[in-house]
């Protein structure tokens, strides 16, 4: 997609740094897990809103690095544990085999583990980052990942597996699961900008839940109807594991126009921030149009 070839330099950016860390790691069984899983490719879409909130800012990219760094660490984290027998029990991940299939259980799960602590160390031992922005980033971080954010998500996705549930309690779910890392992706991006961005806070964050849900929503209808080869995981993953999605509660159709709807949304929160938005903009279409 045109899109995703604009932000090549930025996916760039972003596989060379993560390059860097993982390589100043000591070898070990470990370190080949965590380099498996955090450089197995991936659109980097966390990462880059890191980048894009910051740039619309006029913040150095250098500055950035870490924060999108760690997002991206938490974000593989949460991808290894969720593959593993006890959680979803999947084989492919990005077109290629999950951690646990290649390393086995206990080296993804102690992978996981280490690319969790990676991100805080990362914001941690910025040393362009002021300590206030730091306090910030790694309290925020923390928050969405955490038992108020990502894994929350985790663990209500698991008992909604099987059972009945309504829209409400889906999109609870899909909020905390998805949505909290990508409006702390956005948060990291503008903490780094200092007072320049703080006005627009509530604005980005309202940027950030329309296209979290929107992500999460395009995730479920590519798993009605996108293709295996291209996604680099299984189609209809959720019907087997008899999840609750959108297209299942509201029609595929409805879902699609959902998507359309949150877009809208997040283009119109965009409109009230005096700087040059057409970069998130872009992304946020890109998210309702993404066929992986």
């Amino acid at each position: 997609m045109m899109i995703m070839n604009n932000l090549k330099p930025l996916q760039e950016r972003i596989d060379s740094f993560l390059t860097v860390c993982i390589s100043q790691i000591e070898p070990s069984k470990l370190q080949q897990a965590m380099r498996y899983s955090l450089l197995a490719g991936g659109k980097r879409i966390r990462p880059i809103l890191v980048y894009l909130t910051g740039q619309m800012f006029n913040c150095p990219l250098s500055k950035l690095d870490e924060a999108a760094a760690a997002i991206e660490s938490i974000h593989t984290y949460s991808l290894i544990h969720d593959d593993l027998p006890a959680m979803d029990n999947d084989d492919l991940r990005r077109g290629k085999p999950t951690c646990h299939i290649q390393f086995g259980e206990a080296q993804a799960i102690l992978a996981g583990d280490a690319l969790q602590s990676l991100a805080f160390s990362l914001l941690a031992s910025s040393e362009l980052i002021d300590a206030e922005a730091k306090i910030k980033m790694i309290a925020e971080l923390a928050h969405a990942s955490g038992v108020n954010g990502m894994c929350l998500g985790q663990s209500l996705d698991l008992q909604a597996t099987q059972q009945s549930i309504n829209l409400e309690q889906l999109q609870k779910i899909h909020c905390y699961k998805t949505g909290a890392l990508i409006k702390a992706s956005i948060r990291l991006g503008a903490f780094a900008c200092g007072e320049i961005a703080k006005s627009y806070y509530l604005t980005l964050d309202n940027y950030a839940e329309a296209i979290g849900l929107a992500f999460q929503i395009q995730d479920d209808i590519l798993d009605v109807i996108g293709e295996q080869s291209i996604m680099g995981k299984p189609q209809g993953s959720d019907l087997a594991h008899e999840k609750s999605t959108y297209p299942a509660l509201v029609g595929l159709d409805n879902a699609i126009k959902l998507t359309e709807q949150l877009y809208q949304q997040a283009i119109d929160s965009l409109k009230q921030i005096p700087y040059n938005t057409q970069p998130l903009q872009d992304l946020a279409g890109f998210i309702i149009n993404r066929n992986s």
